[in-house]
């Protein structure tokens, strides 16, 4: 079975997510939610050290409740900066709460985050046509545009490269390998 070249095959957790998560589209709010802060907390770090670490943010962070992590006061930060389980880096735990507050605010505005996001790709996944997946961009012209929208809204650690890592991790852009066994089928 193949598998995009950066799946390291030794790392259960890394093959769960490239087989079963990444580049699949993702409506859910919460999930959502969970990545915009995932990949935030990677910047100058690796994926890795952020999916060996996914649980105890989930714990940390109340199971990824923007509802709840919007409302962390002084203390809570403190006690989140103090957890050996999480990349304690008191600007992305600041931003977390931000974001949180902001992910909210369109979620009233919009009526959920999934909708204003997925218009960015008019409602469809972009599947490129990577034969070997460092041929992906680092950033493109639509990733620069979602940045500068959170951006405009006060989101922090958002910048072109997170997102679009976030896309990738979210669907909205496909870029398995043209080999990949989960690989979609590029869009008319």
């Amino acid at each position: 079975m193949h598998r995009c070249g950066w799946a390291n095959p030794a790392n259960p957790l890394y093959l769960a997510y490239h087989d079963e998560e990444w580049g699949r589209p993702q409506h859910d709010d919460q999930h959502l939610f969970e990545m915009l802060i995932l990949e935030g907390a990677q910047a100058g770090l690796s994926w890795e050290t952020i999916l060996n670490k996914r649980d105890s943010y989930r714990e940390a962070f109340d199971q990824f409740d923007p509802v709840k992590v919007a409302r962390y006061d002084e203390q809570k930060m403190a006690e989140l900066l103090g957890n050996p389980g999480i990349v304690r880096n008191r600007l992305k735990v600041q931003s977390a709460v931000r974001n949180a507050q902001g992910f909210l605010e369109i979620q009233r505005e919009f009526g959920s985050f999934d909708a204003w996001l997925w218009r960015f790709v008019d409602g469809k996944p972009i599947v490129n046509q990577w034969s070997d997946y460092r041929q992906a961009p680092a950033r493109t012209e639509l990733s620069d545009q979602l940045s500068k929208a959170l951006s405009q809204r006060g989101f922090k650690f958002v910048g072109s490269t997170i997102m679009y890592a976030y896309m990738q991790a979210t669907g909205m852009v496909d870029d398995h390998e043209t080999g990949c066994h989960c690989r979609t089928h590029p869009r008319n």
